[in-house]
């Protein structure tokens, strides 16, 4: 009783309205939106914009460049991680000694690190300084340091790279929100890409937008979320796929490109944090008993909007209420947080995607520091890092021309094919 009464009270707080979903006999199209049927009784919004894109008698699939992914993982008993990435042109030696806490003792690397749009393998730089070191560690550091490893990673393959045009058939682009989002705040991008050419598929979350909420917390599992999202890339892949997600969303889109490297064909990561496993922390608030938590929920909510948007205006929150953002039920926002355990999605993880990344970073994000991106894209053998500086949380709402310019141009580039 109480909870329904705080619940009503949040909903006049928020504008929030119960989850609505259609039974699934009618689940037909309906102005670009599908209900989709994980499993029993557990239905998801998506959306789904196949454009009228002119004949193209060639995909030009067989255009673009192929990049050498070869690096070696080795993991030590003390956390210590070893990443030697090679490039077969020179064939250097590039070592990074990457301590449990983070922090790196050795870089050895002769190049500057890519931008997006640059053909060049990524070279890792220093956590703490973003530098690269010119010195070389001496012998007989290089022999202390290379005590035999707990566990060795080898990756030795090529990957070809195309641009990727809304002309193409076979190029499909999936957007994956994060906690408290919907499907509605990639609207700037559906309607840009599908504009474009591009077919766009966006899926609400179980508990958010349109999709069914069940009342139990294991239905909001990092796991059983993945394997909601597993299904609906398996039902609308193409044969080139790229993965676009936002925050939490960022964590399903590494899951996809770890499990399906042929088919997924770039990513990018809009203020997703760094390479570390997922586990809620003890400490948090929404750890708070229930009844706690749906009194506090309005406050809560608010106080994401004014922390998310510190840096913005009256016109940027507005947006945040209009596109559903943060606007889920206390329960929901609870189970969603608690239920952020992923303790395989570490660092090794990371550095074993050879797709390329593309991460995006609004400057006064106060939710996740710039640091994070950044040393994510130090881990990723193959990722570029992209700060924008009026940016916060929401930046694909805030800025979304300059997002979407971005990304298009990200989705074209393709490295130089060598001579």
């Amino acid at each position: 009783m109480f909870t329904s009464f705080v619940d009503g009270i949040f909903c006049c707080f928020t504008g929030k309205s119960t989850n609505v979903v259609i039974p699934i006999e009618s689940s037909e199209p309906t102005d670009g939106f599908e209900f989709v049927e994980v499993k029993p009784g557990r239905v998801l919004r998506v959306r789904h914009i196949i454009p009228d894109r002119p004949v193209v008698e060639e995909p030009g699939t067989g255009e673009g460049g192929t990049v050498s992914c070869k690096r070696k993982i080795s993991v030590y008993r003390n956390g210590q991680l070893l990443i030697e990435n090679v490039n077969e042109a020179t064939h250097p030696e590039l070592v990074r000694y990457q301590n449990g806490d983070g922090t790196v003792d050795t870089d050895v690397s002769n190049c500057e690190a890519p931008t997006a749009g640059q053909a060049a393998e990524p070279t890792p730089g220093s956590a703490a300084t973003g530098q690269a070191s010119d010195t070389k560690p001496s012998p007989q550091q290089v022999q202390r340091r290379r005590r035999k490893p707990k566990r060795s990673i080898v990756i030795d393959c090529e990957r070809k790279i195309t641009c990727c045009k809304g002309t193409h058939p076979d190029v499909a682009l999936f957007f994956i929100h994060g906690v408290g989002g919907s499907l509605d705040i990639w609207g700037s991008q559906l309607d840009y890409f599908s504009q474009l050419g591009y077919e766009v598929i966006a899926p609400d979350l179980a508990g958010h937008g349109a999709s069914s909420a069940p009342q139990i917390p294991a239905a909001y599992t990092f796991y059983a979320l993945a394997e909601d999202v597993r299904i609906i890339f398996k039902q609308y892949a193409k044969r080139r796929n790229i993965l676009v997600g936002h925050s939490y969303g960022v964590s399903f889109c590494t899951f996809l490109a770890h499990e399906y490297p042929e088919q997924v064909h770039k990513v990018v990561m809009i203020n997703g944090g760094g390479p570390t496993a997922l586990e809620p922390s003890l400490c948090s608030v929404f750890n708070l008993p229930t009844c706690v938590l749906n009194f506090l929920s309005p406050c809560l909510t608010w106080s994401f909007l004014m922390a998310g948007f510190a840096h913005q205006g009256t016109r940027e929150k507005k947006l945040l209420k209009e596109n559903n953002a943060f606007n889920v039920s206390s329960f929901v926002l609870r189970s969603m947080m608690s239920g952020q355990y992923w303790p395989e999605g570490d660092e090794v993880y990371h550095a074993e995607i050879t797709v390329p990344v593309l991460l995006v970073h609004g400057m006064y994000d106060k939710f996740v520091p710039v640091q994070e991106d950044q040393r994510m894209a130090e881990i990723l053998l193959l990722g570029f890092l992209k700060i924008i500086d009026d940016g916060s949380h929401m930046v694909m709402m805030e800025c979304p021309d300059v997002v979407n310019t971005l990304l298009h141009k990200f989705f074209l580039w393709q490295p130089a094919t060598a001579s």
